[in-house]
């Protein structure tokens, strides 16, 4: 029979470090930015050369999605809004879709932070963010003297 550890505050603790956490990012890049009513769906697919993020922005205007670098982390964010309306005998409907999104990603050491590329295409943004060129080790000749 094995003795288990009982210890009741574990998850406070754990609520009170995961709070600090976020209020610290929120700090660090301003609370109005950290808050976000939706988070868009995003893969990320590493391949040989490079990295490949897609992110699923339906309705969001190419000029309303920011995306930017900083400490190694990237950072995708914008505003999404939507007005369908529909008039017709007897009836009028008005539908609305809005909100602001934020997602960050940490970047791998292996990242070209300079050679990053983004693009939409059909509400669906590809970051492509490539690797640098391996440094390749070199072999130095001993000569005699």
């Amino acid at each position: 029979m094995a003795i288990t550890r009982y210890e009741p505050w574990g998850l406070l603790t754990q609520l009170q470090r995961e709070l600090e956490r976020v209020r610290d990012d929120m700090a660090t890049e301003g609370s109005s930015s950290a808050v976000a009513e939706w988070a868009p769906a995003v893969d990320i697919k590493e391949e040989g050369d490079k990295f490949v993020l897609h992110a699923d922005l339906p309705g969001v205007k190419p000029e309303a999605i920011e995306v930017t670098t900083d400490n190694g982390m990237l950072t995708i964010k914008g505003e999404k809004q939507t007005e369908a309306r529909t008039e017709k005998e007897g009836y009028k409907r008005v539908e609305r879709t809005h909100g602001s999104f934020y997602r960050r990603f940490s970047l791998p050491d292996t990242a070209d932070l300079g050679a990053i590329t983004a693009a939409t295409k059909d509400g669906v943004l590809v970051v492509t963010i490539p690797k640098r060129v391996a440094v390749q080790p070199k072999k130095i000749n001993v000569s005699v003297q």
